[in-house]
Protein backbone atom coordinates (compact mmCIF):
# COMPACT_ATOMS: atom_id res chain seq x y z
CA UNK A 1 0.00 0.00 0.00
CA UNK A 2 1.08 3.64 -0.62
CA UNK A 3 3.45 4.41 2.32
CA UNK A 4 3.02 7.98 1.74
CA UNK A 5 -1.08 8.04 2.07
CA UNK A 6 -0.50 5.56 5.25
CA UNK A 7 1.88 8.28 6.89
CA UNK A 8 -0.49 11.04 6.05
CA UNK A 9 -3.60 9.15 7.85
CA UNK A 10 -1.34 8.56 10.92
CA UNK A 11 -0.40 12.44 11.12
CA UNK A 12 -4.56 12.83 11.18
CA UNK A 13 -4.82 10.14 13.74
CA UNK A 14 -5.61 10.95 16.87
CA UNK A 15 -7.07 9.88 20.52
CA UNK A 16 -10.41 10.87 21.55
CA UNK A 17 -13.04 10.05 24.03
CA UNK A 18 -15.59 7.81 22.82
CA UNK A 19 -18.05 9.96 24.20
CA UNK A 20 -17.44 12.61 21.76
CA UNK A 21 -17.98 10.48 18.56
CA UNK A 22 -21.68 9.51 19.74
CA UNK A 23 -23.37 11.09 16.71
CA UNK A 24 -20.94 9.07 14.08
CA UNK A 25 -22.49 6.17 16.05
CA UNK A 26 -25.77 7.46 15.89
CA UNK A 27 -25.45 7.70 12.18
CA UNK A 28 -24.00 4.48 11.40
CA UNK A 29 -20.59 5.46 10.36
CA UNK A 30 -18.37 4.44 13.32
CA UNK A 31 -16.19 1.21 12.25
CA UNK A 32 -14.70 -0.48 14.82
CA UNK A 33 -10.87 -1.98 13.84
CA UNK A 34 -9.68 -4.51 15.93
CA UNK A 35 -6.99 -4.12 17.84
CA UNK A 36 -4.82 -6.83 16.03
CA UNK A 37 -4.95 -4.46 13.03
CA UNK A 38 -3.13 -1.58 11.95
CA UNK A 39 -5.18 1.22 12.01
CA UNK A 40 -3.72 3.88 9.67
CA UNK A 41 -3.14 0.27 6.67
CA UNK A 42 -6.97 -0.34 7.25
CA UNK A 43 -7.61 3.33 6.53
CA UNK A 44 -5.33 3.50 3.98
CA UNK A 45 -7.32 0.14 2.65
CA UNK A 46 -10.78 2.00 2.76
CA UNK A 47 -9.58 5.26 1.09
CA UNK A 48 -8.28 2.58 -1.91
CA UNK A 49 -11.36 0.67 -2.12
CA UNK A 50 -9.36 -2.90 -1.34
CA UNK A 51 -13.06 -4.29 -1.19
CA UNK A 52 -10.72 -7.83 -1.06
CA UNK A 53 -8.96 -7.12 2.06
CA UNK A 54 -11.72 -5.42 3.61
CA UNK A 55 -14.06 -8.26 2.83
CA UNK A 56 -11.31 -10.81 4.85
CA UNK A 57 -11.14 -8.97 7.75
CA UNK A 58 -14.66 -8.04 8.00
CA UNK A 59 -15.25 -12.26 7.53
CA UNK A 60 -12.90 -12.54 10.15
CA UNK A 61 -14.79 -10.21 12.42
CA UNK A 62 -11.89 -7.64 12.53
CA UNK A 63 -13.52 -4.88 11.02
CA UNK A 64 -16.99 -3.90 11.42
CA UNK A 65 -19.45 -1.59 12.73
CA UNK A 66 -19.14 -0.34 16.26
CA UNK A 67 -22.03 -2.84 18.04
CA UNK A 68 -25.08 -1.34 20.50
CA UNK A 69 -22.97 -3.28 23.37
CA UNK A 70 -19.20 -2.25 22.55
CA UNK A 71 -20.27 1.58 22.21
CA UNK A 72 -22.33 1.15 25.70
CA UNK A 73 -18.98 -0.26 27.03
CA UNK A 74 -16.82 2.60 25.79
CA UNK A 75 -19.79 5.21 26.28
CA UNK A 76 -19.76 3.70 29.99
CA UNK A 77 -16.16 3.76 30.66
CA UNK A 78 -15.58 7.14 29.27
CA UNK A 79 -12.94 5.17 26.81
CA UNK A 80 -9.78 6.50 25.23
CA UNK A 81 -10.04 5.29 21.22
CA UNK A 82 -7.70 6.21 18.33
CA UNK A 83 -9.83 7.52 15.42
CA UNK A 84 -9.24 8.64 12.04
CA UNK A 85 -11.84 9.74 9.22
CA UNK A 86 -12.19 8.60 6.23
CA UNK A 87 -15.49 10.13 5.03
CA UNK A 88 -17.93 9.41 5.79
CA UNK A 89 -16.67 6.50 8.11
CA UNK A 90 -14.70 7.35 11.17
CA UNK A 91 -12.62 4.60 11.96
CA UNK A 92 -12.23 3.78 15.79
CA UNK A 93 -9.68 1.09 17.62
CA UNK A 94 -9.48 0.94 21.30
CA UNK A 95 -6.91 1.89 23.79
CA UNK A 96 -6.58 -1.04 25.65
CA UNK A 97 -6.28 -0.12 29.26
CA UNK A 98 -6.59 3.80 28.84
CA UNK A 99 -9.55 5.27 30.99
CA UNK A 100 -9.62 9.14 31.97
Amino acid sequence: MNNELEQQLNQETAQIHWRELQRFFASGNAIAIDTSLDLTHVAAQIAADNATQLKQWMDAGLVDAVKDSQALQWYEANALVWAVVIKPWVLVQPITGKVN
